[in-house]
């Protein structure tokens, strides 16, 4: 009976981390480590190399658990509204098992970062506390339109990818903050849409997003170069010799990359009104598509 009451609760607990959102921040990692070990002058593949990129992945993944469980605990009230399913709503979780299990996830998530390095462990301390004042007060970046996307970018974005590349090489270059430009800006536009069908429960607690703010129709139109723009510095960073992968690779990314960006774009601004009425809205999917794409797109670049 003890045993399947904990198995019980340990499910609970894997829920509560919202475990499909886990493995894009691992294969960002992965694929950070990845690009570090094909940028000039290529790194000799050793076991140790391996099991730092295995290491910083799970790190990833678990620094995320954290990041969704202290949202989940101060958007209580807006979960109420806007996903009554998830743990704490639904009453499967106290808040004080909830901040216990959030604690464990950061502490996890910080001592995996330090076995593999000690600018692994700063990036990763970075991302933890911009993760909290994301979520907590007295920041709490995400009742701030502007903020909350720089709060989510530069951890998601900028921070993931150089924390992958210190896996295998120094952070002391160019390149790979280059690179992780790239996903920042991608991502400081992109991350709006998932706030389109939140508006309700959002503007209920405060949180002034883009689209509460500004209303659905003009937020689209804000974020709409987001989707484009960043992958113009792929080809550019070609040219100008920061970038060491694949240069044909690279430049044949960046174009493709833009024009399914323009796409997602049509997709965001023909019909705004649908951004709020539905829960996951095709720009949603692709943003979320196209990222991935980003990440595997960066590794092959470098490995080829």
């Amino acid at each position: 009976m003890a045993s399947s009451r904990w198995a019980d609760r340990l499910r609970t607990y894997v829920r509560f981390s919202r475990p499909f959102t886990l493995w894009p921040p691992a294969l960002g990692m992965v694929s950070g480590g990845i690009t570090a070990f094909g940028a000039a002058p290529r790194s000799l593949l050793d076991v140790g190399l391996v099991v730092d990129v295995a290491v910083g992945a799970v790190m990833a993944a678990v620094l995320n658990a954290a990041s969704n469980a202290i949202n989940q605990i101060y958007d209580l009230e807006v979960d109420r509204i806007n996903k009554p399913h998830r743990a704490l709503p639904s009453n499967a979780m106290t808040i004080g098992e909830a901040k216990r299990v959030t604690a464990v996830f950061y502490v996890v998530a910080l001592a995996l970062a330090a076995v593999v390095n000690w600018q692994c462990f700063l990036l990763a301390f970075v991302a933890a506390v911009l993760t909290w004042a994301y979520s907590a007060p007295p920041f709490r970046t995400k009742r701030h339109a502007l903020a909350a996307n720089f709060t989510i970018a530069l951890p998601r974005g900028l921070m993931l990818k150089v924390a992958g590349w210190t896996t295998v090489k120094s952070f002391m270059a160019a390149e790979p903050w280059y690179i992780g430009s790239i996903f920042f800006l991608f991502l400081l536009g992109a991350a709006t849409t998932k706030d389109f069908a939140d508006m309700e429960g959002d503007r209920a607690n405060g949180c002034y997003t883009l689209p509460v703010r500004y209303g659905v129709k003009a937020a689209a139109w804000m974020i709409a170069p987001f989707f484009v723009l960043p992958f113009v510095l792929m080809p550019l960073g070609v040219h100008w010799g920061i970038l060491t992968g694949h240069a044909t690779f690279i430049n044949v990314m960046g174009l493709v990359l833009a024009a399914w960006g323009m796409y997602t774009v049509w997709l965001l601004v023909r019909r705004p009104e649908e951004l709020a009425s539905t829960e996951n809205h095709p720009s949603w999917t692709h943003m979320y598509l196209m990222m991935m794409a980003l990440q595997v797109g960066f590794a092959v670049a470098y490995l080829i």
